[in-house]
């Protein structure tokens, strides 16, 4: 079992930043795909972006990718999000999931934590 709990959220201006932690227990993250999620009111969870298990590839939606990064401190069994030039629109509640090496299966999950960009 992995326990993932995320924190870093807020509230933030237009145009600032946010860095999201991803903290795991029970399991080393060495074995696990990482990917964050977010998911607004009203709609359904999105895919923002995920490290993967070897931290040999990551990958991002187009509607964060050039300003969201994804990094991982093994030796502190977390994944990071960095969210800059943030926009209102990111606003959501954001998530991280965890799957096994390459599975893409996310069967674990965190609480989430709250994201809020005002205009």
């Amino acid at each position: 079992q992995v326990q993932l709990v995320e924190s870093g959220g807020g509230v933030v201006q237009a145009g600032g930043s946010l860095r999201l932690s991803c903290a795991a227990s029970g399991r080393t993250l060495s074995s696990y795909t990482v990917g964050w999620f977010r998911q607004a009111p009203g709609k359904e969870r999105e895919f923002v972006g995920r490290n993967t298990w070897n931290d040999l590839s990551t990958t991002y939606a187009d509607s964060v990718k050039g300003r969201f990064t994804i990094s991982r401190d093994n030796a502190k069994n977390t994944v990071y999000l960095q969210m800059n030039s943030l926009k209102p629109e990111d606003t959501a509640v954001y998530y991280c999931a965890a799957a096994l090496y390459s599975t893409y299966e996310y069967n674990y999950w965190g609480q989430g934590t709250q994201v809020t960009v005002s205009s």
